[in-house]
């Protein structure tokens, strides 16, 4: 469900004549179908990649086998890894990486419990922002709270920039 939030973020991106791309796991595709609710989202949003799983993100985005075995699928070295393998694959102006654990199964460790999100943006390669988030709740409460998180992220990342 799209949110006030969602909406300024596309009219800011549009104000400011950015695109945006996605790499998602955690969220599995739902950043880029909510941003494509958005009205005029043709203007800004350029599609997404939802890896959710880790061979996707070696094969498609690139991400070193080494670097998913040593810091896990679920990390902030991988998410921003995919963020850059997404920068190859799909043109954008902000390309965001989005891993993290929504229910139990994954990596989950007492200092990473399910909850835990990783945001990764890049902007013409540089860093943008990035975010280590930890929310509880099911598994669709963790979604939703991180798509609304991103949107924050944006907001604040967008407000600072000419």
């Amino acid at each position: 469900m799209k949110s006030n939030k969602m909406d300024a973020v596309g009219k800011m991106l549009i104000g400011k004549k950015l695109t945006i791309a996605f790499a998602e796991s955690a969220t599995a595709g739902r950043l880029s179908a909510e941003f494509s609710m958005i009205d005029h989202a043709g203007e800004f949003l350029k599609g997404g990649i939802a890896c959710y799983d880790a061979q996707l993100k070696q094969d498609l985005l690139q991400v070193d086998h080494t670097l998913i075995k040593t810091y896990t699928p679920e990390s902030m070295e991988v998410t921003r890894a995919i963020s850059l393998g997404l920068s190859r694959l799909i043109p954008a102006d902000i390309h965001i990486g989005i891993t993290g654990l929504t229910a139990p199964g994954g990596s989950e460790t007492e200092e990473k419990p399910v909850g835990t999100v990783f945001i990764y943006a890049t902007s013409k390669g540089g860093l943008a922002f990035s975010e280590r988030l930890n929310f509880t709740g099911e598994r669709e409460e963790i979604v939703s709270a991180t798509v609304e998180a991103c949107a924050d992220l944006l907001i604040n990342y967008l407000s600072a920039i000419d």
